[in-house]
């Protein structure tokens, strides 16, 4: 494994002297996100004439794939300068949004059908994930908190999940940006490899969503995923997803924990507060924009346009996608890792393929 840290892109914020000085900051990187989507969004439909008025055999191309290619176009070759990384770190923000306000497409109904499925296949592959990449980490002698780190990312949500451990188990700077490099190669994989097999497959729309939930590690990896396959395979990604990131905090605290006992982590004394601070906050937006749908608090042309904002805000949640993925981490980050990470998620993928196709063969034989 190479020793040097892997130089990952500086999204983060700096610290502001005021509000509006802060809402300032974040203007050129938010606008570059929009452009980006709206460039994309622009090229689908462009295309889309060439093919229609011209008959052209040009490919189509939605926007999802659009904003993710010009987004990698820009952040590998001139890069993301300095002025554009605030605002470009809020993709995550319009992601959650989104999520958010796609539960006005699920009535609760169709969230405890689904979601009971997902978490029964949402525990079988925390404990494939936890135990497949601990095995690996292991057998390819990975320093042991690295190990960890790729655990907790493969089996929660990505490089959120690293985030929260990284304070509760205190790893060294370099097993974090290795661990990081190693989930974004992925998931960026993921984004192609994922759409080709399931159209090769011929799967449903249902059936795509709940497996790109549940072996995508990043949630907005596995979102733009499954929105690749179509809108409904994307939406049921989210709620896979969802449920997914609902047990980031008893993951990461069990981890805590365990690190705790061998002295190389700080003892966690209040375990709810813990477990509360960890918690994904925009699921409980989910379920809220759910439950008002269900009790038809909106009527048909609010949900529309509810649907319509979520597509607004995944725009430049999209586009984030591409800007924060870098191909130079392929090679830099060395090739235990990497290989540890694709064994484990190929595994975790054919597992979790194969209890999807059974889960749904058995719902449609009763």
């Amino acid at each position: 494994m190479a020793s040097s840290t892997i130089p990952l892109p500086n999204y983060a914020t700096p610290a502001p002297a005021s509000g509006p000085r802060r809402l300032l900051d974040l203007l050129p990187g938010t606008a570059l996100l929009f452009g980006i989507g709206l460039l994309g969004k622009g090229l689908e439909q462009f295309f889309a004439w060439l093919h229609s008025a011209h008959h052209l055999p040009v490919p189509h191309v939605e926007y999802v794939l659009w904003a993710i290619l010009l987004g990698l176009a820009l952040s590998n070759s001139v890069g993301v300068p300095a002025i554009f990384r605030p605002g470009v770190a809020t993709y995550e923000l319009w992601l959650k949004l989104g999520i958010v306000l796609v539960g006005a497409k699920f009535l609760l109904g169709d969230v405890a059908h689904i979601g009971g499925l997902s978490l029964v296949l949402v525990f079988v592959e925390l404990l494939l994930s936890l135990s497949v990449m601990t095995l690996l980490g292991r057998i390819f002698k990975l320093p042991p908190k690295l190990t960890s780190l790729l655990a907790i990312g493969s089996s929660i949500c990505g490089v959120t999940a690293i985030m929260a451990a990284q304070g509760a188990i205190e790893p060294d700077e370099e097993d974090t940006s290795t661990a990081i490099a190693a989930i974004l190669t992925l998931g960026a994989l993921a984004l192609f490899t994922f759409p080709a097999i399931g159209h090769a497959l011929h799967m449903g729309q249902q059936a795509f969503g709940l497996w790109t939930g549940l072996a995508v590690d990043n949630t907005a990896e596995a979102t733009v995923t499954g929105a690749l396959y179509g809108d409904e395979a994307g939406r049921f990604a989210v709620l896979a997803k969802t449920a997914r990131s609902a047990f980031i905090g008893f993951v990461v605290l069990g981890y805590a924990i365990y690190w705790a006992r061998q002295g190389q982590a700080e003892r966690i004394e209040n375990k709810a507060l813990f477990l509360w601070q960890k918690f994904p906050k925009f699921i409980l937006g989910f379920v809220a924009i759910s439950l008002l749908a269900t009790s038809g608090f909106f009527t048909k042309g609010q949900l529309a346009s509810l649907s319509n904002l979520s597509k607004w805000a995944f725009l430049p949640a999209f586009a984030g996608v591409g800007l924060r993925t870098q191909l130079r981490d392929l090679v830099n980050q060395g090739w235990r890792p990497i290989v540890v990470g694709v064994l484990g998620e190929i595994f975790i993928a054919l597992v979790t393929l194969g209890l999807v196709f059974l889960a749904y063969h058995f719902q449609a034989a009763r």
